[in-house]
């Protein structure tokens, strides 16, 4: 599933290639994916103007004018991109957004499990609770230690499904969740109320930095993800420890380790990140 880091990169591309486009019309070939009903959706987004294109989490937010914003959410194999009219459309092809410069804007999805809203602006978060429930995102300004001494003081629930709950941070998902706890050097199966306020400094800045590197690095493509423009990501290339089970860790040279933590494959180095000795036999999330 794309994760913050790629969904900030297709929304980027996706900005530059469509920003201030105008829709025409609209087909929708697989009506399951868009709400509401594919007639009253069509007809809503013919003349609209795509205004801009925020993102919220793992949400893209195409702001449309007349106060309109279609939420999509491109869950585990969704994508966009931008073909000249009239070009073969796939059989992966769900829905696409003629413009009126002879362009098409196309969503595709293997699984078809990406969905489309469209809500008045400003009521996303009415219409769709996980929105509104969402975490800070991680950055420098809105992530703040307080925030999170409070959060993980709270909780026994063990960190790496901790990590993935977009109620306590935005945009994390597995990937980046083995990662940022391989750079903090903490076990996935600690609880999160053991963390002292040194591995909380650390932990943030990691989630921090990491999610910035890998936007920069435009994304992680381990199966299918492609930017906007048709492109892969890079950073799968800088990944210390997600997909290297088995290899040695960069750091102390110990075999990587796989498990299964909250049905997630989960990495980590059993040297780097040993779980603590308060924490042993921890092993399910409350």
């Amino acid at each position: 599933m794309p994760e913050l880091p790629e969904v900030e990169t297709v929304r980027r591309g996706l900005t530059q290639l469509v920003g201030g486009a105008t829709i025409d019309h609209v087909e929708v070939f697989y009506p399951k994916m868009v709400t509401p009903d594919a007639e009253v959706f069509t007809a809503e987004l013919i003349g609209r103007k795509i205004e801009k294109i925020d993102r919220r989490g793992k949400y893209l937010l195409f702001r449309f004018s007349g106060q309109l914003t279609m939420v999509s959410h491109l869950r585990m194999e969704g994508k966009y991109d931008v073909q000249p009219e009239g070009s073969p459309v796939t059989k992966h092809t769900h829905v696409i957004f003629h413009l009126t410069d002879d362009r098409e804007l196309r969503y595709t999805d293997t699984r078809k499990f990406g969905r489309m809203r469209l809500v008045p602006t400003g009521t996303e978060a009415e219409a769709l609770p996980s929105l509104g429930k969402m975490g800070p995102e991680p950055t420098e300004a809105t992530l703040t230690l307080d925030y999170m001494q409070r959060i993980f003081g709270k909780s026994h629930k063990i960190i790496k499904p901790f990590l993935l709950d977009q109620s306590r941070i935005a945009g994390l998902g597995n990937i980046y969740a083995d990662e940022v706890l391989w750079l903090s050097k903490i076990n996935p199966l600690t609880p999160v109320d053991t963390l002292t306020k040194d591995q909380l400094v650390t932990l943030r800045q990691a989630i921090i930095d990491e999610i910035q590197k890998a936007i920069a690095g435009h994304g992680t493509t381990v199966h299918s993800f492609s930017t906007a423009f048709g492109d892969a990501g890079h950073f799968q290339n800088d990944l210390h420890v997600y997909g290297h089970e088995g290899e040695p860790c960069e750091r102390c040279g110990t075999e990587i380790v796989k498990i299964k933590v909250a049905q997630r494959g989960t990495h980590f180095c059993p040297h780097c990140q040993p779980l603590p000795p308060d924490a042993q036999g921890v092993l399910t999330d409350d």
